[in-house]
């Protein structure tokens, strides 16, 4: 689950503090009414974890995120790496080979 953890769960998260964060493990040490520590990682602008974290935050104060759809990440075809498959797919250029490369 990814949460948005704000200045309304704790005051060290308040302003350009504030973090999306994803929730590995809720622990179950005890802690005031309301209060939790969370296990997890914080998430840069694409929605990889780049940090591992333990925050202690009010969960009232937590706001889930909803998931955007992740955009594909670029594959190489093999038209990108100078071969050709038969029939030449639309958007592929021929690339011409130098003296040094192996012949078909």
């Amino acid at each position: 689950m990814v949460v948005q953890v704000g200045a309304a769960a704790s005051v060290q998260f308040g302003g350009r503090r504030a973090l999306p964060f994803r929730v590995t493990r809720v622990a179950e040490r005890p802690t005031y009414h309301g209060w939790c520590w969370l296990t997890g990682y914080t998430l840069d602008e694409n929605g990889e974890a780049v940090a591992r974290r333990e925050i202690y935050v009010q969960f009232a104060g937590l706001r889930p995120v909803r998931r955007q759809p992740q955009k594909p990440k670029l594959l190489l075809a093999p038209c990108a790496i100078g071969r050709k498959p038969a029939g030449y797919p639309p958007g592929c250029r021929r690339v011409r080979r130098s003296a040094h490369d192996e012949s078909d």
